[in-house]
């Protein structure tokens, strides 16, 4: 039965057990006393009425006849009866038979004693580990009730108690889980709606004067022009900065569901890249694709192209008139690396590890265009499929970009 897995209880049945064969044996123990006693009466009994009857010059052969014979008459009977020795006389007139009354009864009690006293230590010892146990649950479920998970059930023994304890271990991981999901999702939208409103001010502001001297000069038709179209540069950028977030956002929560399937490594590089051959050639800037056409890599084809081309867009706006953006891919056993590098401006040293940060930029970059929202956005869809993200560089030397997926599911 499981519940004598639980230690407690097996050591208290070892313990009933044992004061089961403490009674028999206690039993035994006091019947052998007392036959013992019975036979010492008897012949205490004997020897005193062998005494008597020699005094009175009573032949011995007539006193061992009497003392050996199992007979009994009816003259014998009638006259211990007018003696007043018969079956309800009390104990108390019989002097041998009420001695041995006395010892047993004191025996008896004595060992009652002793047994009560031994169960009684063995149950309040068990109840009280029982109740310590009891105690100690309840306090850290209520701890768990008030979100604090710092103190255990315990586990370490088997039992249906300790599998109780299991499963309400399991419930209070879940509940921490959740909760720190909560916590961590109501931080992350925090900040989120922070970092929307903080960028979306400069926008605003710049629409706002925009409208003020449109206002100003109705007539001017290059003023209104000219602003017209700062205006709908500032809205594309608004627009740009929403949707940007939007992604992130449900990339980091896990509201995206990729389709992964067998991509062509050639025509995820096309997609990516397909806007931006033409602004590569308007700002004179060399593009280069580079790899083998057969390989295949395991990933979202939309969403992996959107990583890619953010990760050209960044090369491009930090690569001068006349640079080179190389893209080249090549292939392990198991793994497939995407590489983007340029020939630009490089990433000092001191701001590497917060280019993947949202709305980050490098005081080298401050006069680029874009929100600082490509690479974050490309971080978050690369690692959502289970791939790896890196970037090495050389500042006023170049930068490289490397994505590295699976080939194999």
């Amino acid at each position: 039965m499981s519940i004598f897995r639980d230690r407690q209880v097996k050591f208290f049945s070892f313990f009933i057990i044992l004061y089961i064969v403490l009674i028999f044996g206690s039993g035994m123990w006091l019947c052998q006393t007392q036959i013992a006693a019975s036979k010492s009466m008897y012949l205490e009994h004997d020897r005193a009425i062998v005494s008597v009857l020699l005094e009175q010059g009573i032949s011995k052969e007539v006193i061992a006849n009497a003392v050996s014979s199992t007979n009994t008459s009816a003259a014998g009977i009638e006259f211990l009866n007018d003696l007043g020795i018969k079956q309800n006389t009390l104990n108390a007139l019989l002097p041998h038979f009420s001695q041995f009354q006395y010892h047993f009864l004191l025996m008896a009690l004595g060992v009652c004693i002793c047994l009560t006293i031994i169960l009684s230590i063995g149950l309040i010892s068990f109840l009280r580990i029982r109740n310590k146990l009891y105690q100690q649950t309840e306090k850290i479920i209520d701890n768990y009730i008030n979100n604090d998970y710092s103190c255990h059930l315990p586990q370490n023994s088997d039992g249906e108690i300790f599998h109780l304890f299991a499963s309400v271990e399991r419930l209070a991981t879940m509940l921490q889980a959740k909760n720190e999901t909560e916590h961590k999702t109501k931080e992350f939208l925090k900040s989120t709606i922070s970092d929307i409103s903080h960028q979306l001010k400069t926008p605003l502001a710049a629409l706002m004067m925009y409208q003020e001297i449109i206002e100003a000069e109705p007539d001017n038709a290059d003023t209104v022009k000219e602003f017209s179209q700062k205006i709908g540069a500032a809205l594309k950028r608004m627009e740009q900065l929403i949707l940007s977030m939007l992604k992130i956002t449900r990339l980091d929560t896990g509201n995206i569901l990729f389709d992964k399937r067998v991509c062509p490594v050639q025509e995820l590089i096309r997609n990516a890249i397909s806007e931006l051959t033409t602004r590569a050639v308007q700002e004179k800037k060399q593009l280069i694709v580079q790899g083998n056409p057969n390989e295949t890599v395991i990933c979202d084809m939309d969403w992996t192209s959107e990583a890619i081309g953010n990760l050209v867009k960044n090369a491009l706006d930090h690569t001068e008139a006349g640079g080179m953006i190389k893209i080249t891919w090549e292939s392990t056993p198991t793994m497939l690396r995407i590489l983007v590098s340029d020939n630009g401006n490089g990433i000092a040293p001191e701001d590497i590890h917060h280019i993947f940060k949202r709305f980050y930029r490098s005081k080298y970059s401050l006069n680029t265009p874009g929100i600082g929202l490509g690479l974050p956005l490309a971080k978050s869809i690369v690692e959502g499929q289970g791939g790896i993200i890196s970037v090495q560089s050389v500042l006023h030397e170049g930068t490289t970009f490397s994505v590295s997926f699976l080939t194999k599911s």
